[in-house]
């Protein structure tokens, strides 16, 4: 492992599994950090050793100041997983994590370091028409009532003005980040991917979210369940079931 890994300061292992045949690296969905992949990573242990990424800006490096793209966040997520384990890796990333994932697979594609497979959760494929959204522009009130709809962070987080005014810096960063991404044209992977939505997702249709299929050579599925943008909170047992499936878990 690197010394990035190691020190826990770009990516976290709740659960150390070196014996682990395979390696999961998380991204966390906008706001969101790396203690949302907890669950997942109790529960994949020992069969898969699961990495989660703490972007700057929250819980421990709130003093750090937020990355605004999605390009400075791959870079640092990729040099951090470091290529001197040889494990297989693939990787798994919810809403604006998907786009971290997606971005981080293609760099690892054309370092050589290819990843077994790419979840992506509750984002529409890159190629789908945009929303039209500029919540990073939005007021704070703006902001935070859009986040508060999707209906993914605790609500006592937006009664107490003190968390707000702590978490509203790098929550209006990440939205810099996903709103302002631009995908490279023709860029397409070779790893398999699985797509897995909630059917009422307000942000994410279902067949936009269909449309991951055309960002990879390789063979893809789509798991649609019922719920909204953050169905996964309700059903993580199926999620768990679907990774180590494809895992070989």
């Amino acid at each position: 492992m690197t010394s990035a890994v190691n020190s826990g300061v770009w990516i976290r292992r709740y659960r150390p599994a070196p014996e682990a045949a395979v390696r999961l690296l998380c991204l966390p969905h906008a706001g969101g950090s790396a203690s949302y992949y907890h669950p997942m990573a109790q529960a994949l242990a020992p069969g898969a050793e699961v990495l989660a990424a703490q972007y700057p800006g929250r819980q421990d490096r709130y003093a750090e100041p937020p990355v605004e793209s999605i390009a400075g966040l791959v870079e640092r997520i990729v040099e951090a997983v470091g290529g001197d384990d040889d494990r297989p890796l693939a990787l798994f990333g919810h809403s604006m994590g998907a786009v971290v994932a997606y971005e981080s697979a293609l760099r690892l594609e054309a370092a050589g370091r290819a990843p077994v497979r790419l979840f992506v959760s509750g984002r529409r494929a890159p190629s789908s028409d945009r929303d039209g959204r500029s919540l990073h522009r939005a007021s704070d009130a703006e902001l935070i009532d859009a986040v508060r709809r999707l209906d993914g962070t605790d609500r006592q987080v937006f009664e107490d003005e003190e968390l707000v005014q702590l978490v509203l810096p790098a929550l209006r960063a990440d939205y810099t980040a996903l709103e302002t991404y631009v995908p490279r044209p023709g860029a397409r992977l070779a790893c398999p991917v699985t797509v897995l939505t909630g059917d009422a997702d307000p942000v994410t249709p279902v067949a936009q979210a269909r449309a991951w299929a055309d960002h990879t050579d390789g063979p893809t599925e789509l798991c649609v369940f019922p719920g909204g943008h953050f169905y996964l909170n309700d059903r993580p047992g199926e999620i768990v079931d679907v990774v180590r499936r494809h895992l070989g878990l």
